[in-house]
């Protein structure tokens, strides 16, 4: 590492929700423009960035240093936990760490995980406790003004100070620094000389941080309104968060010449990053051992079952009693050639579990009477799939391809898009929690994000703008959820929008602070449909989440990301049709008739003339207004129709 002179050892990215300003893809050219080859990214009691932080960071050429920011109970604190508490207030002390080395890593993402799973109430924190269980390969810093030093000497408890101090130096033998700000606050020049006091008497080193939340000087005033956002109070509340003009990416200059009284704090950031050379490792996916209750290994298994309920499709669905045996085998060897085919490439790809897995839950679901979808997706155009019930259609009649689901050179995971009844979706979950172990299997973390209205609306409440103002401004940006245009676009295409920023000064501020915060993270909930199945407790592998509003247990990592730490997605999707389908069939079944939906005929000709006329309200796939006017229009008489429909029906073709 080139000498930098000072490393940033306190960031806070976007992935600190409502708090911090900073986008990962900006943070490397930030690094680039100060001269600084590594970088940490310590955000508030979370790691949603640590694997995306590292890979973008790693790519860039910049060195990633996995940290996190963490409050840290104390016992009052922890007795007055379900005490409600002003949004200006902290509730706890804050220390931060950093990832020495896998041991490190790995303690940090138990102690993130713990501090989720131990909140039911969204208060997040960890305690001393865990973190003496939980401090090998881990530096920790001693969190400036807003840890438990600070806190304590602001108090006048410097006895209490020391005594902690030297705690925390034996949970962190030579791995404990004791943190310095300089950002103007008075707190920080109350409580500098008695940090500098237990350092010397400890023996205890220093480091100089600067707490970055938002790039630049500039970004001060819309990061202000952010924190409002986060708050629920307008900007002109005195009794609430502040930070000052100070708390962004400083220069390694200026932090040199902030601390040119104490020169060795700085060269500290530079040690602590050489410590911290660890980089979160990519792996491989990693899939649960299927247990055979045969005793067999998983491409027996599979090969097993795949022939046994091929021969068992071709009965009910392709052969006809009357064929001689000539004409059966004719009619059939296409299929039992194509299974083979199947069979070896998903053997070489190493998936003969994945399959085994997916065919298990789905047929624990339909023992149950949970309605499952017939399958869409590509993962119909295989076989395998239709042989082990995984999905319903015949892929050979309908001419699907095996290759768009798995091809050999194009290595990727096989994804089915699996449908199930709505209100059975969550038994179905149960069931693979109860089979493979509740902390092996969790959702999937998704981030919403301040998009251009939502961010107007939000910026022009906390700037205390009237309602119908802000409204109509919103109105003027257009709608489209499946391309919403940015803010930047609306105002580039509406004149009516250039002319009232142009002539309104309070809409020029409400623009100019929006096109700043547009793009990032509101809020984090749960993926619709995705669910990880481990082969060990994921803590292992990922930091966990914990939704404060569902309770559900999730990864901290998006899916991108949990796939890269070697996670394998599942797809649970809950459909509303199904249930409308199920709930039809019991109906007419009270009147005496029974429906059995898989022997329903595709060639019905009254239903083709519905079609035709539009008449799909509740028809998935065939509902929106678009596709009723494409049916009218196209009068289809074949399901090969509708295939042709439901595939051209996107945006790109249409266009053509």
């Amino acid at each position: 590492m080139l000498d930098p002179g000072f490393v940033h050892l306190r960031v806070h990215s976007a992935y600190s929700l409502l708090e911090g300003a900073i986008r990962l893809r900006e943070l490397p050219e930030l690094c680039r423009r100060h001269g600084m080859p590594a970088v940490a990214v310590t955000d508030t009691n979370n790691m949603f960035a640590a694997m995306e932080f590292a890979m973008t960071a790693s790519a860039a050429g910049i060195q990633p240093i996995i940290g996190c920011q963490l409050d840290i109970a104390g016992d009052d604190a922890e007795r007055a936990a379900n005490r409600p508490v002003p949004a200006h207030r902290r509730r706890h002390d804050r220390l931060v760490l950093l990832a020495q080395d896998e041991t490190g890593y790995c303690n940090l993402m138990k102690l993130s995980s713990d501090a989720f799973l131990a909140s039911e109430t969204g208060d997040v924190h960890t305690t001393l406790d865990r973190l003496a269980m939980h401090g090998d390969g881990l530096i920790c810093l001693s969190g400036g003004p807003d840890g438990p030093l600070g806190r304590l000497l602001d108090g006048g408890q410097r006895d209490a100070a020391a005594e902690l101090a030297e705690r925390l130096a034996g949970m962190f033998p030579g791995r404990f620094y004791v943190e310095l700000q300089r950002h103007g606050l008075e707190t920080e020049d109350r409580i500098e000389s008695g940090l500098l006091e237990l350092a010397d008497a400890g023996d205890l080193p220093l480091v100089a941080t600067n707490d970055a939340y938002y790039a630049e000087p500039g970004l001060h005033q819309a990061h202000d309104a952010l924190l409002c956002i986060n708050q629920s109070v307008p900007v002109s509340e005195q009794n609430r968060r502040r930070l000052t003009e100070n708390h962004y990416f400083r220069s390694a200059d200026e932090m040199r010449e902030l601390f040119s009284d104490i020169p060795e704090a700085v060269d500290n950031t530079v040690v602590i990053a050489r410590r911290c050379a660890y980089m979160p490792p990519l792996r491989d996916p990693i899939l649960p051992p299927f247990a055979d209750g045969d005793g067999g290994g998983e491409e027996e298994a599979l090969r097993a079952r795949a022939r046994d309920g091929l021969e068992a499709r071709l009965e009910k669905h392709v052969l006809d009693g009357d064929m001689d045996a000539e004409a059966r085998d004719g009619k059939a060897r296409p299929y039992r050639e194509q299974l083979e085919f199947e069979l070896g490439v998903i053997i070489d790809m190493g998936f003969p579990g994945y399959f085994l897995i997916v065919a298990d839950f789905i047929r624990w679901a339909k023992e149950q009477e949970i309605p499952v979808g017939p399958g869409r997706g590509s993962g119909a155009g295989s076989v395998v799939s239709w042989a082990l019930a995984i999905t319903d259609l015949d892929p050979l009649r309908f001419g699907l391809l095996f290759e768009r689901f798995l091809n050999p050179e194009r290595v990727s995971m096989p994804d089915f898009d699996i449908d199930f009844c709505q209100d059975g979706r969550d038994r179905v979950i149960g069931y693979v929690r109860e089979k493979y172990g509740a902390d092996r299997v969790a959702n999937i973390i998704t981030f919403g994000t301040l998009q251009a209205r939502a961010v107007l609306r939000d910026v022009g409440r906390v700037l205390g703008m009237p309602y119908g103002q802000v409204d109509r401004i919103c109105k003027l940006v257009p709608f489209n959820p499946a391309r919403p245009p940015t803010l930047q676009e609306a105002i580039d295409a509406e004149p009516d929008l250039q002319e009232m920023r142009r002539s309104d000064d309070g809409v020029a501020e409400l623009i100019d602070i929006s096109l700043k915060l547009e793009g990032l993270y509101r809020h984090a909930s749960t993926h619709a449909a995705g669910v990880i199945i481990g082969d060990r407790p994921l803590t292992e592998l990922v930091p966990l989440y914990r939704d404060p509003r569902e309770g559900q247990l999730a990864t901290q990592f998006s899916m991108k990301y949990a796939e890269a730490a070697g996670l394998v997605k599942f797809d649970f999707l809950g459909l509303k049709t199904l249930t409308v389908l199920q709930e039809a069939c019991r109906l007419v079944a009270d009147r005496g008739t029974d429906l059995d939906l898989d022997a329903l005929p595709l060639d019905d000709p009254a239903t083709y003339e519905m079609l035709g006329r539009g008449d799909t309200v509740g028809i998935f796939q065939l509902e929106s207004g678009g596709m009723r006017d494409a049916l009218r229009q196209m009068k289809p008489d074949s399901f090969e129709d509708i295939i042709a429909l439901v595939s051209l029906y996107r945006p790109g073709p249409m266009d053509n």
